[in-house]
């Protein structure tokens, strides 16, 4: 029984989970399929702190969750500092890439919308407002 109880709660986690990928040549081919926005969200997960709140207050609720999953395609690009969290060497050559492209001057949290292909539609970074109102910000683009 209590096997099943934690089978049952670690698939109740997962199911609530933001669906990330890290790779924009499939953010983009899934967008174009799905007429989805892509929103890029350059982080540094491990030394940003108004990233981790941008992670916990937006990305993390299931009210984002729930608008987003029909709406956005996510495209985590993480740059964490600490060893144990480091990126293989070829994501983070895609993030480097993705970097140059889209956030030449650095900033974290940056959260930029793109169309499917690639296009900026706006940008945005950490806002203390509702998870529905950053939806409809980045929405709004």
């Amino acid at each position: 029984m209590r096997i099943l109880l934690i089978i049952l709660l670690l698939a109740s986690c997962t199911l609530q989970a933001q669906d990330w990928v890290t790779d924009i040549d499939s953010a983009k081919a899934t967008a174009a399929a799905n007429d989805k926005k892509i929103i890029l969200v350059f982080q540094g997960s491990d030394w940003c702190a108004p990233c981790i709140k941008l992670d916990q207050e937006i990305w993390q609720s299931k009210v984002f969750q729930d608008l987003a999953k029909d709406t956005f395609v996510m495209v985590k690009v993480d740059f964490p500092k600490r060893k144990k969290n480091k990126l293989s060497d070829e994501q983070q050559a895609k993030n480097d890439q993705l970097a140059e492209n889209y956030n030449p001057h650095g900033h974290f949290p940056y959260v930029v919308a793109l169309d499917s292909n690639g296009k900026i539609l706006g940008s945005a970074g950490y806002e203390k407002i509702s998870p529905k109102e950053y939806f409809q910000k980045l929405n709004s683009f």
